[in-house]
C-alpha cells in the first residue's frame, strides 16, 4: 500500500530543532522520522521505522552469514550477574538502576555479556556444542552525563550485540576475524567507508579490541593514522619512549629563585632570565609539570593522584582515564578531573603552581609511600636518566636538574598526554595524524573473564572440564542510520541511499483538476503492481512548493512528479541526488522509474 501523505502520521518542520547540533538530528527531526522524548530519547516515527529497519536486515543478513543465531534478552535485568563480575559497580554513574517494589535490585542492561553467558552455561556442557555464535538486536540504555547530537549520543539506543562462544583460544580468533569481515560487509553495503583502529577494552576487559570508526569532523572520537598504516583510537596509543639517559654528568639537583612563576610559560621565561645555560634556551619541553587529578572509582571513592609530564604536552584526561584505570587496579576506566583548592588543603606540603616530587629518594613528596600518600606517576617521556626543571613545593623556588631514578621515583608509568600530530607511530610506520570519527562498531576478544567469574566450563575431548573463550561484537544500529544520513544529505534535506530508502518512488501530483490527480493515482497503482514501495503526495490543499520541499526534505532518490505537462501526456522524473530531471512521455513513466529504481 502506498504511504499517503494525506494520512500518514507525520509533520515535517521548516525550523532546525534548538537543540540540534549536527546534520542528521536537525534533519531526521524535521523531516519527521524522529521525535525527541526527552534529553538522549527519541521516539521513531512510521518513516524513521521504515529505514531502521532496513538497516536492522543489513546487520542481520551478515550476522546469519557467518552463522550467527539471532536471540531476544529483556532490557530489565536482575542486578546478580552484573554484581558476580563487579560490573554493578564498574559501570559507576552510567548504569540505570532501579528497584521493584520488594526493594530487589534491577538494571537497564548497557549490555548483555552476563546473560549470553548464563544462557549458553544453562543448556551447553560439552566442548562438542562449541564453536556457537548468538546475536541479538536491542535496546541497551546509559546514563550518558551529556547527550548529544541526536542519534550519535543517546541514553537509549538500539545496538546488535553478538557473542561467540569457543572451546580455545584458536577458535576465538576465528570468530574475531569472521565478525570483522562481517563488519566491514555491513559498513560497505550500508555505503560508510571505515577506519578500523585499535582500541582499549576498557571495563569490557580482553586481550584485544578494535573499533570501527566512520571519519568526520563532527565525531566525538580522536583517531590516529600513520602512512605506513598504523591507526588506533587516541586512547589506545601507546607512546614511543626515548631511550634511558646517562645521567652521570649532570650536576646535583639545586633549588633555584623562580620569582612568579607557577606556570610553564613563567618558569621558562624565568629560567632564562635568571639561570641561562650554555647549551642553549631552556623551553617548555626541558620542564617537569606535576599536575594533581581527582580520580573518582567506580566505587564511587575519590582520590587524589598526581601526573608528571613534559612541560609541553597537554595532559589528555580520556587517555589519562583509561590508563589510570588500569595502573589502580580497577579493572576498567576511572573518571577523571583536575583537582580542585578544596582538595589541595589536604596536602600543605604541596604548593600549587610549585609542586615536585621531592629532591631526593630518601625523602620524596609525591608517591604512595611519601608523607603526602599521593600516587605519583609519569608520562612514558620522563625516562631514567632524563633531568628536569620542576616544582621545589616552595612559592617562587623551582628545582634544576632533577633527574629521574637518581633524585625521584614513580608508582608507575601511565599514558597521561595529547597525541599529536607527528608523533611517531608506536611500530615506526612514520609520523601521526589526527582525525575524528564516529564509532560504529566495536569488536573484542574477551577471553575468559566472563566465562571464569559466571563459571561457564564444558567438557573437553579428555573429559575434563575447560573454561569456554568468548569474544564480543558490537554494532550501532540507531547510531549507524544517523551516520548514512550525515553522509547523505545536502542543504534542502536527506537524499537515501536506494537499499534504505523508506519508499523507492516519492510520487508528486500538483495542479489543479480531477486528472491529474487521477493519472497520479493509476501511476501509483502502477508502480505498485510491479512490487514498487511508493509515497504518494496526494495531499489536495498543500501547495506545490510545500510539496517539492517535502520531498527534497524526505530524501526518496527518485521523484516522479504529475503536473502541468499531464493534460499533454507528460510527466517528470527526477534523481533526488543528483538534481537532474528529465520529461517523459506518461506511457513510458512507469517503466522509466522502475528501470532507475533497479539500477540503484
Amino acid at each position: 500500500m502506498a504511504l499517503r501523505l494525506s494520512t500518514m502520521f507525520l509533520r515535517t518542520l521548516r525550523e532546525d530543532p534548538v537543540d540540534a547540533e549536527v546534520d542528521s538530528h536537525k534533519l531526521l527531526v524535521r523531516a519527521g522520522y524522529i521525535r525527541r522524548a526527552a534529553p538522549g530519547i527519541y521516539s521513531w516515527l512510521p518513516l524513521g521505522l521504515t529505514v531502521l529497519r532496513k538497516v536492522e536486515k543489513v546487520v542481520r543478513e551478515e550476522m546469519n552469514a557467518i552463522g550467527g543465531q539471532e536471540v531476544h534478552f529483556p532490557a530489565l535485568l536482575p542486578r546478580e550477574p552484573y554484581e558476580t563480575t563487579n560490573r554493578w559497580t564498574e559501570y559507576g554513574e552510567n548504569l540505570f538502576r532501579l528497584k521493584d517494589r520488594k526493594d530487589a535490585d534491577y538494571l537497564l542492561a548497557p549490555t548483555h555479556e552476563e546473560m549470553f553467558t548464563l544462557l549458553v552455561k544453562d543448556l551447553y556442557s560439552s566442548y562438542k556444542d562449541l564453536p556457537v555464535i548468538l546475536y541479538q538486536i536491542q535496546t541497551k540504555y546509559r546514563d550518558e552525563a551529556r547527550p548529544r547530537a541526536g542519534l550519535l549520543r543517546g541514553r537509549e539506543f538500539i545496538m546488535k550485540d553478538s557473542y561467540s562462544f569457543s572451546a580455545d583460544d584458536a577458535g576465538l580468533d576465528e570468530a574475531y576475524l569472521a565478525h570483522r569481515g562481517a563488519y566491514q560487509r555491513i559498513f560497505a553495503r550500508l555505503g560508510l567507508e571505515m577506519v578500523i583502529v585499535r582500541a582499549q577494552s576498557g571495563a569490557m576487559g580482553g586481550s584485544r579490541s578494535e573499533e570501527f570508526l566512520y571519519a568526520t569532523p563532527i565525531g566525538e572520537d580522536t583517531f590516529v593514522r600513520s602512512p605506513g598504516g598504523y591507526a588506533a583510537n587516541v586512547e589506545a596509543v601507546t607512546t614511543v619512549a626515548p631511550e634511558p639517559v646517562d645521567a652521570s654528568a649532570t650536576p646535583a639537583a639545586h633549588v633555584e629563585e623562580t620569582p612568579e612563576s607557577p606556570t610553564i610559560e613563567t618558569l621558562v621565561a624565568r629560567a632564562n632570565e635568571l639561570h641561562p645555560r650554555e647549551e642553549g634556551e631552556w623551553t617548555a619541553a626541558d620542564t617537569l609539570k606535576n599536575v594533581l587529578v581527582a580520580v573518582t572509582l567506580p566505587t564511587g571513592e575519590r582520590r587524589i593522584v598526581g601526573v608528571g609530564v613534559p612541560g609541553d604536552r597537554s595532559v589528555d584526561l580520556k587517555r589519562l582515564e583509561v590508563s589510570l584505570g588500569v595502573a589502580l587496579g580497577t579493572g576498567g576506566e576511572v573518571d577523571v578531573e583536575p583537582a580542585l583548592d578544596a582538595d589541595l588543603r589536604s596536602f600543605p606540603m604541596l604548593v600549587k603552581g610549585y609542586i615536585g616530587p621531592g629532591l631526593s629518594l630518601d625523602a620524596p613528596l609525591l608517591g604512595t609511600d611519601s608523607p603526602s600518600g599521593v600516587p605519583y606517576f609519569v608520562d612514558p617521556r620522563v625516562v631514567e636518566g632524563s633531568a628536569w626543571i620542576t616544582g621545589a613545593n616552595l612559592r617562587d623556588r623551582h628545582v634544576f636538574d632533577l633527574v629521574a631514578g637518581r633524585d625521584f621515583s614513580h608508582d608507575g608509568v601511565v599514558e597521561a598526554c595529547e597525541v599529536r600530530e607527528g608523533d611517531p607511530a608506536p611500530d615506526g610506520s612514520g609520523p601521526l595524524s589526527t582525525a575524528r570519527g564516529i564509532e560504529m562498531g566495536h569488536i573484542f576478544a574477551l577471553g575468559r573473564k566472563y566465562a571464569e567469574a559466571l563459571g561457564l566450563r564444558v567438557l573437553d575431548a579428555n573429559g575434563k572440564l575447560t573454561t569456554v573463550t568468548m569474544g564480543s561484537y558490537g554494532v550501532g544500529v540507531t547510531r549507524a542510520l544517523a551516520a548514512v544520513a550525515e553522509a547523505n544529505h545536502d542543504e534542502k534535506g536527506l537524499i537515501w541511499p536506494r537499499h534504505l530508502t523508506p519508499a523507492d518512488v516519492h510520487v508528486i501530483a500538483t495542479g489543479k483538476g480531477a486528472e491529474i490527480m487521477e493519472g497520479a493515482e493509476a501511476l501509483v497503482a502502477d508502480l505498485e503492481a510491479a512490487g514498487l514501495e511508493v509515497i504518494f503526495d496526494d495531499r489536495a490543499k498543500a501547495s506545490p512548493g510545500v510539496k517539492f520541499g517535502d520531498a527534497e526534505l524526505l530524501g526518496v532518490p527518485t521523484q516522479l512528479i504529475v503536473g502541468r505537462g499531464f493534460k499533454d501526456g507528460v510527466v517528470e522524473l527526477k534523481d533526488r541526488r543528483s538534481g537532474e530531471s528529465r520529461e517523459l512521455p506518461l506511457d513510458n513513466a512507469v517503466a522509466e522509474a522502475i528501470a532507475e529504481v533497479r539500477a540503484g
